[in-house]
């Protein structure tokens, strides 16, 4: 059994606070009088600070201590929070990433560059002009007047045993405490075992703290807020004249030879076994170590590549269930019937298991354009307001990592492209902000993710232009509005005047297409000039395990996803002789066209007596597809095609069946577009 490496675990919390901060300084540009983000702010960076002296990530923590710093003076009134504070913080934040990933690199002068933005956007605006800068010590002067109350207080705490060996440094803790103010830090050793049953990696030292401060409880509180749900911790708050006598005076129930020690001057090991622990009331200490272990076992943190691994495994698992299903139809014996029912029941509840283990919210992928917006708004000088709707959705893992840098290039195309600057949208009757609509939202086997915007819209006849201009088309072409806009997507196609640092260079759309498509996805464009357009993207919900209907065209056998089709119909011999020439079918009054898989597979073999129709969609468009037989349903684990394959549109995939031939899987997106085609095309001829 491997152990986690305590530098990886802290990584991976670090990313976590990193995340909140941003998301709690976001928040603070639309609200920089909310009190309540300042302080949620101000202790994420404290507690990144805090742990990372603890884990050894002391340039993080020295860099963190500048913005925890300012953020400090914000909570005193010291300062006002202002959007250049914000921004400051946020380019702060992304070099405190850098120390996260690469501590021991050399990140040059960037660090000082941001503390004197930092320091300017805190030094610009204070609230009394005796305040001092962000990391200067303030003059003797300012800090005499107005004086702080100090208070006393007696702390006392112990940490878990495993907390050396996880990376906790009490030390640290300390270190902490003392620059809250004056400090008396007594050690309590009595819970020391033997030496034949020490062991050197537990930790089983308590301390005592007399504190003198002109922070409040809270700050004490946040010193330990990283290990708070762990440790067992005692804060009392006592009078400023019996500080100083607050060890004789609290343990004055204690024999007279403690009297004698706090007079005299007396070496550390005689004063140990006088020392009282640290719990305020006897209690047995296996109680707070069984809540932790019961929080902790709320939530449980496993790599990705053991989910993908066990994933792997699950697929096996329902191949060799298919193949065991087989034999048993063929067999004759109840009990192996039996059994084969059993455990197909069994894997397809694992596989569901599976597929929800592997779901994530888009509200993950969501969440990293507020950063993106926020910086080009600032970049540029438009005022953009970001909207995600259906942030609950949830999507194979592997899709929201596929669709990261796709979702990028189209969210800086609409701010770019789409977005009027605010002259513009005041001209047109608008409001002076932007608005950038993230949403996401399921529809049978797809889920759909749109990027919309309420600016220009696409400019058709600049579309045109440029595809005639780039050989794309030729001049006068008739086009259909769909297949105008999809031109977009081309590569090198780019309709910008002038490269900027956002668009320009026509390899970003192109990046969209390729990638979609690898996921075996469709894009759709809808625009309005002078409304905006909306980009969507539709994408199977998982590329693993698929339910799947197994049908035969001629001697093969093909895989169509079950969550694409509607309905199975049968067509007789004759009706197939009649439709020949129009390939269409009456469905409800509404005419539908199909596809025979036979001629377009050119199987060569004649057709069966009695046909079925496999009625599919996506979206609002159906095709019917032709198939010999329709051989029921099927678990379908997705493999990859080969990479001699890649360029064959008609198929996303291929299974592996229970008698160990190969199933190629149908790409229902190219089929219903080769559907639509053939039904325009025929409407034009008649």
């Amino acid at each position: 059994m491997s152990t986690l490496d305590p530098v990886a675990v802290f990584r991976t919390e670090a990313a976590e606070c990193l995340e909140a901060i941003e998301a709690g300084l976001l928040d603070l540009t639309h609200q920089l009088d909310n009190k309540d983000l300042v302080d949620a702010v101000f202790r994420g960076l404290h507690t990144l600070k805090g742990s990372g002296a603890m884990f050894g990530f002391e340039a993080l923590a020295a860099f963190t201590h500048h913005c925890e710093t300012a953020f400090d003076r914000v909570r005193k009134g010291e300062v006002e929070a202002t959007s250049e504070l914000v921004a400051a913080v946020l380019s702060a934040q992304d070099h405190m990433r850098a120390l996260v990933d690469q501590p021991d690199a050399d990140h040059g002068d960037i660090g000082h560059k941001l503390l004197a933005q930092l320091q300017a956007a805190v030094g610009g605006k204070e609230a009394a002009p005796a305040a001092t800068p962000v990391a200067v010590p303030a003059p003797a002067g300012v800090r005499e007047a107005p004086a702080k109350k100090k208070n006393s207080w007696r702390i006392r705490f112990s940490l878990p045993a495993n907390s050396m060996a996880n990376g906790t440094n009490p030390l640290g803790l300390l270190d902490e405490l003392r620059d809250l103010g004056e400090c008396t830090v007594r050690a309590n050793t009595s819970a020391i075992p033997a030496l034949d049953e020490l062991v050197p990696t537990d930790l089983h030292i308590s301390w005592d703290v007399t504190l003198t401060s002109e922070q409040d409880r809270s700050a004490i509180n946040d010193v330990f807020i990283f290990v708070l749900d762990d440790m067992e911790l005692s804060v009392e708050e006592i009078d400023g004249p019996t500080a100083a006598a607050v060890a004789p005076a609290d343990e004055k129930a204690a024999p007279a030879p403690v009297a004698a020690a706090s007079a005299a001057p007396v070496p550390p090991a005689a004063a140990v076994p006088e020392f009282r622990p640290v719990e305020a009331v006897p209690a047995k200490r296996e109680a707070p170590a069984a809540v932790s272990q019961a929080k902790a076992a709320e939530n449980v943190r496993v790599p990705a590549e053991r989910l993908d691994e066990l994933m792997d495994r699950v697929g096996e698992l329902v191949i060799a269930q298919s193949r065991l299903s087989q034999l048993a139809s063929a067999s004759t014996d109840i009990a192996l019937r039996s059994v084969s029912e059993e455990i197909e029941r069994l894997s397809g509840e694992l596989r569901d298991t599976m597929m929800v283990l592997r779901m994530v919210p888009v509200a993950t992928l969501f969440s990293r354009f507020r950063r993106l917006v926020h910086d080009l708004a600032r970049e540029t000088g438009k005022v953009i307001e970001l909207v995600t709707e259906g942030e609950s959705t949830e999507v194979d893992k592997t899709v929201i990592e596929r669709l990261a840098d796709p979702l990028v290039h189209l969210v800086r195309n609409s701010i770019d492209h789409g977005l009027e600057t605010p002259a513009e949208r005041l001209a047109s009757g608008k409001i002076e902000a932007g608005t950038v609509t993230l949403s996401a939202r399921q529809a049978g086997g797809e889920v759909i993710i749109s990027i919309k915007d309420d600016g220009r819209g696409i400019n058709r006849e600049r579309v045109r232009a440029k595809a005639e201009s780039s050989g794309l088309i030729q001049p006068g072409q008739p086009l259909s509005d769909s297949e105008l806009l999809q031109l977009i997507f081309a590569p090198g196609f780019s309709t910008a005047a002038a490269i900027t640092n956002l668009s320009g260079r026509g390899v970003g759309m192109d990046v969209v297409k390729k990638t979609v498509e690898a996921l075996r996805g469709a894009i759709d464009i809808v625009s309005v000039p002078g409304q905006g357009s909306e980009v969507s993207l539709r994408i199977p919900l998982t590329l693993a395990i698929i339910d799947g209907l197994l049908v035969r065209v001629g001697s093969g056998r093909y895989v169509i996803p079950l969550s694409a089709v509607e309905e199975c119909l049968e067509l007789s011999l004759e009706e197939d002789l009649r439709s020949r020439g129009r390939s269409f079918i009456s469905l409800r009054d509404s005419l539908v066209p199909f596809l025979r898989l036979r001629d377009l597979f050119r199987t060569g073999t004649k057709p069966d007596v009695h046909q079925k129709v496999v009625v599919i969609s996506t979206g609002t468009e159906r095709v019917g597809l032709v198939v010999d037989q329709i051989i029921g349903d099927h678990q379908t684990v997705i493999k990859s095609m080969s990479k001699l394959h890649n360029n064959v549109a008609t198929f996303s995939g291929a299974t592996i069946l229970g008698d160990g031939s190969v199933a190629l899987i149908l790409d229902v997106g190219h089929l219903v577009a080769a559907g639509q085609q053939q039904e325009a095309q025929l409407r034009v001829a008649g």
